[in-house]
């Protein structure tokens, strides 16, 4: 999968290609179609609040299933969803 990833704070956000994950039991894989990157991603973009890097910043994402993880009844592949910041989907 491709990304824009966080190396170090205070740089520019660098292209990735990463190993596309597999979803795990209770959760969906999406083609991302759109995904913010706003204000609230900028500190940690900047340096100011710190954690482990690199990271992948964004939220508040809209996408296509691809794939689901065991038990996953509400959704099928070509569903089309958005999430919103900190979802948790039963």
């Amino acid at each position: 999968m491709r990304a824009m990833q966080l190396i170090r704070p205070g740089e520019p956000l660098a292209p990735v290609a990463l190993n596309t994950p597999l979803p795990r039991h209770g959760e969906l894989l999406l083609e991302v179609l759109a995904c913010g990157v706003c204000r609230t991603d900028l500190p940690i973009v900047d340096g100011d609040i710190h954690g482990p890097l690199p990271i992948i910043p964004g939220h508040e994402v809209v996408g296509s299933v691809t794939r689901l993880g065991a038990g996953v009844k509400r959704f099928a592949i070509g569903d089309r969803v958005g999430v919103p910041p900190l979802a948790s989907v039963p």
